[in-house]
Order: structure tokens, then C-alpha cells, then sequence
């Protein structure tokens, strides 16, 4: 698959990831079947990383308790209290950054955060990334710190 084709088709699959973890947390359905409802329309039924929407979502739900524990710390609130939108989206960059080497963490991030400013309240977007950029520093380190400016061009505090 082309390089735009293949972006094209992830970010549809992260899209309809958060639909089918949005569905998950409403009737808590086995994977499978949540995947199986998932609407298509002509557009996203070729187009879609079928492989990485079920990465997504089999893993957001049946590691659930290990991408929560992960959450919490970074949270001001418990988890089941965070907006349903914000928890699919926050699932999906965690599992991305923990099983998606291949996808940069910046894509990941930009991903979710997009998503967010689409499906999510208000001050989504903001909240979203702000929590995955943490869960970035710890599953990522080494990719963050490469991708840092060297200190020499780091802006200087004030």
C-alpha cells in the first residue's frame, strides 16, 4: 500500500477504533462482535487498516485493566469518571504507542488529538494530549529523546 494510502487507512482505522470503543464502554461486548457491527461505507470498507483496527480495539479491551493502570496515575480524575469519547481516545494512543513501533509517537498524538477536536467536549483535544504525551515519555523515551532539539537550539528560560 502507498505511503498516503496506508496513513490514509490507519487514521480511518483509529477513527473507527473510537467508535467501537465508544460502543465497548456502553454495552461491553467481546471484541468480535463489536468489530463485526462496525458500520462501512463504500469509502472506509477498502480503504481501512483492517489490521490496525483490530490491534486497536482487541487490545484497548482485553488488556483494558493494563492500559488503565498505565492511565490512572497520569489522570486527575479515576478513569471511569473521564467523558467516554476522551477514554476510547485515550486507549487507542496507548495501545498505539505500546504495540505500534512503526507509528511515530507524534502521529499518534496528533492522531488522537485530531480526533478529539472532532468527536470530543470543549477542552478534549487539550486533555488528550496532554495525558498521551506523558504516557509518550514512558513508552517511548528513547524516540522522545531523539527527536528533542539539541540544547544548544532548546529556547532559554527566562
Amino acid at each position: 500500500m502507498a505511503r498516503v494510502g496506508r496513513s490514509r487507512g490507519r487514521s480511518l482505522a483509529r477513527r473507527c477504533a473510537a467508535q467501537a470503543l465508544y460502543q465497548w464502554q456502553m454495552n461491553h461486548a467481546e471484541p468480535r462482535v463489536i468489530l463485526a457491527q462496525l458500520p462501512e461505507s463504500e469509502q472506509t470498507r477498502d480503504a481501512v487498516d483492517r489490521e490496525r483496527l483490530s490491534v486497536l480495539v482487541v487490545s484497548a479491551i482485553e488488556d483494558h485493566a493494563r492500559w488503565q493502570a498505565l492511565l490512572q496515575p497520569l489522570l486527575d480524575r479515576p478513569l471511569n469518571q473521564v467523558d467516554p469519547v476522551e477514554q476510547a481516545l485515550l486507549l487507542i494512543g496507548v495501545v498505539e504507542l505500546a504495540q505500534c513501533p512503526d507509528t511515530p509517537y507524534r502521529v499518534v498524538i496528533n492522531e488522537a488529538v485530531e480526533l478529539a477536536k472532532l468527536f470530543g467536549g470543549d477542552n478534549s483535544h487539550a486533555f488528550v494530549n496532554s495525558v498521551l504525551d506523558r504516557v509518550a515519555r514512558i513508552l517511548r523515551p528513547v524516540e522522545l529523546k531523539r527527536a528533542a532539539p539539541p540544547a544548544e537550539e532548546r529556547p532559554k528560560e527566562p
